[in-house]
């Protein structure tokens, strides 16, 4: 019985090490810079920053499959593997076009451009200047699939309809957490305005 306490305990206290850890190298990460121009009671209208970004197309609409396949390539991108070998800081949050065919994206740091980002070991990733915009945006938490990215988008739409306010047919999904991270963990469907 004393073994099965030290080793509950020793469990606990490696997840709540793991948690901190998580939580607090989220708050030293760049992130994709906006500010909120109008809150609504589910959602906000924000103007976002121009930004550039790594991205990678993928041959899915599946979230599960795609965020892993993407995430995947773009990863191996930022820890390395380009021209210099190069380590590249992890941006937040991860954003993926909510399309036929998905696109996931990286939000490049700041102090690089088009001429001084490294070139991609892998041919299908691109960089992506994503010019400054308005969007709408929905928060919500736990985990994320693709009803539940389904439903917030639904929500979205319904919003802005009731509330009288044009929008495209750009939506994006966009994740703030690793996958280890339990608590506060947030996530977002946002769409740009007309």
């Amino acid at each position: 019985m004393a073994f099965l306490l030290i080793f509950v305990g020793i469990l606990v206290v490696g997840f709540t090490a793991v948690q901190i850890f998580a939580w607090k190298s989220q708050q030293s990460i760049e992130s994709y810079p906006y500010t909120v121009e109008k809150s609504f009671g589910d959602f906000e209208i924000r103007a976002y920053e121009a930004s550039l970004f790594t991205s990678v197309k993928l041959g899915s609409n599946e979230y599960k499959k795609a965020s892993s396949q993407g995430f995947s390539i773009l990863a191996g991108y930022i820890f390395g593997a380009n021209e210099k070998q190069e380590k590249i800081a992890m941006t937040s949050p991860v954003a993926m076009s909510l399309e036929d065919s998905m696109t996931m994206m990286f939000m490049v740091p700041k102090k690089f451009n088009k001429s001084n980002l490294p070139k991609p070991n892998q041919s299908d990733i691109e960089f992506k200047e994503m010019p400054a915009k308005r969007v709408a945006a929905i928060t919500f938490g736990g985990w994320s699939d693709d009803e539940k990215i389904a439903l917030h988008k639904e929500k979205l739409t319904k919003a802005l309809d009731e509330a009288g306010i044009g929008y495209s047919t750009r939506f994006y999904y966009l994740g703030y957490n690793p996958p280890y991270e339990v608590f506060g963990r947030k996530n977002e469907v946002i769409v740009e305005l007309d």
